[in-house]
């Protein structure tokens, strides 16, 4: 029997699996942009919470944050196609709960065309939250009106604008937040209000060539519980509605990257720790960071001091493997004891010799604890020091999943969520005979399924690689007897 193949496209939201030629709202494209423009959208007068100045004492150096390792410059980005208009994406970050209140000083976002055939147009809304946007504290929310703040209009072709929104530092009522949600974090996030020519909310996507649309980046999924979606409701919206977390929406919908967002902000009560600050003839003083560079100095850290810390001794956190401990030497010494020397003025208080973690494997199964060099003998991605893999989010490998006209790469678990039979880890929807076999309980191959296809299941009982795994839960088992029962007959 003829299969329709469809691919999946790992994007925003509502995955098509129609055989139509209307795309559905899984509409990721892979493009290269150059390098972005940034569109400064400057708020003059502002109107976030009202904040008494006399709670607001001394400053500190600005702090950047962002889950993506994008750099925001040119190369490849994948835009989220399927976006839909009065959607947001946004990100939250933790803030050290001493370091409150902060005052956000910029939130940026990546948006981009691709082979765009006319200038596209797109009003937004920035908004920010104390805590998280399920359950914190909305502090502001600002719109594009093309007055104030322009709405974000690209040129046709491929292009990426960078919307980089802050406050007039000027301007005396700024957005502070004070940890008033108890949460040690603030989000940022966008919302479309309006695209250029949308599309048909769960059913199809806006036009790509005539959209902007926000990026994710291309080394993976980092972030899925602090990178966030506000999806939009509708009869066909099977992914659900509302903010939910990435790893709260369902998989199949999930974008693969995480959003090229980025933040900064600067705390407002805070005292800089001065250090030692070495210099080229071995003198010391004792001075701030910022102070430091500006002499042309050396910081050799927060709470060092001239009066304990030898400048240029080498004296640093010294990792010895053959007795796993941290030592404080100099680089010849701790070289002789067969260490790693972790750099002047490092202490073992603030290193971590020896980091042990949960490990993914390529498979989708978790090892650990185990150290990152033992992970990458296995072709494992280690999660981090101290990760446990009862939380580890763990990518699950994908391979073809046939339904009845049907085929969707897929993941085991989203496959047979949505009815469809799993071909393994490393098949393709793209092999256009994976999907030809129209009786896969009929495990002989007689065109018959009857006793000799439910001997071959018994006969394979418990093994995990198999054929006769019908399910693709990874074990031949109870549902695959059944399965060939529920078969039985001429195919």
């Amino acid at each position: 029997m003829y299969k329709k193949h469809i691919a999946l496209l790992v994007c925003s939201l509502f995955a098509s699996v129609t055989v139509a030629d209307e795309v559905g709202r899984l509409n990721p494209i892979d493009t290269t942009l150059p390098t972005p423009a940034t569109l400064k959208a400057t708020f003059i007068t502002a109107q976030p919470q009202k904040v008494s100045t006399q709670r607001l004492v001394g400053t500190c150096p600005q702090v950047e944050v962002a889950l993506t390792d994008s750099d925001f410059g040119d190369g490849a980005y994948v835009l989220q196609a399927g976006f839909a208009e009065d959607e947001s994406f946004g990100a939250t970050y933790a803030v050290p709960a001493s370091e409150f209140p902060i005052r956000i000083d910029v939130m940026e976002a990546l948006f981009g065309t691709s082979n765009a055939l006319v200038e596209t147009t797109t009003k937004w809304t920035a908004r920010v939250w104390d805590g998280t946007p399920t359950d914190g504290i909305l502090i502001a929310s600002f719109s594009s009106d093309d007055i104030i703040l322009p709405h974000l209009v690209m040129p046709p072709g491929t292009n990426g604008i960078i919307l980089s929104v802050g406050v007039d530092p000027s301007d005396p009522e700024q957005i502070y937040i004070y940890n008033d949600s108890g949460m040690n974090s603030y989000s940022v996030a966008f919302r479309i209000d309006h695209h250029n020519l949308p599309g048909n909310p769960c059913i199809s996507s806006p036009d790509q060539n005539r959209n902007a649309f926000p990026c994710t980046d291309t080394s993976g999924l980092q972030f899925p519980q602090e990178n966030w979606i506000e999806a939009v409701t509708g009869t066909w919206c099977v992914c659900g509605s509302g903010w939910m977390t990435l790893q709260e929406f369902p998989g199949i919908c999930t974008p693969s990257g995480d959003w090229v967002l980025r933040s900064a902000y600067t705390s407002i009560n805070c005292t800089i720790t001065p250090g030692a600050c070495c210099f080229s003839d071995d003198t010391c003083q004792n001075l701030s960071p910022g102070d430091c560079s500006i002499f042309g100095g050396t910081f050799s850290g927060d709470g060092t001091a001239c009066a304990t810390f030898a400048c240029n001794s080498g004296v640093g956190a010294c990792c010895v493997p053959s007795t796993g401990n941290c030592v404080e030497f100099e680089l010849d010494t701790c070289t002789t004891v067969g260490g790693n020397h972790m750099g002047e003025g490092t202490t073992c208080a603030q290193t971590t010799c020896f980091p042990e973690g949960a490990c993914c494997l390529p498979s989708g199964s978790c090892i650990g604890p185990v150290t990152p060099d033992d992970c990458i003998s296995v072709a494992g991605l280690f999660q981090g020091d101290a990760t446990d893999c009862s939380n580890a989010n763990c990518s699950q490998p994908i391979g073809a999943c046939c339904g009845p006209d049907w085929c969707l790469n897929l993941a085991s678990l989203d496959c047979v969520a949505v009815g469809g039979t799993w071909n393994d880890a490393g098949t393709a929807c793209d092999d256009g005979s994976i999907c030809d076999n129209a009786c896969p309980e009929d495990l002989d191959g007689d065109g018959i399924i009857n006793v000799t296809d439910l001997l071959t299941v018994v006969g394979d009982w418990g093994v995990m690689d198999s054929d006769a795994d019908l399910d693709g839960n990874g074990t031949v088992d109870t549902p695959d007897l059944l399965a060939v029962i529920a078969a039985w007959g001429t195919c």
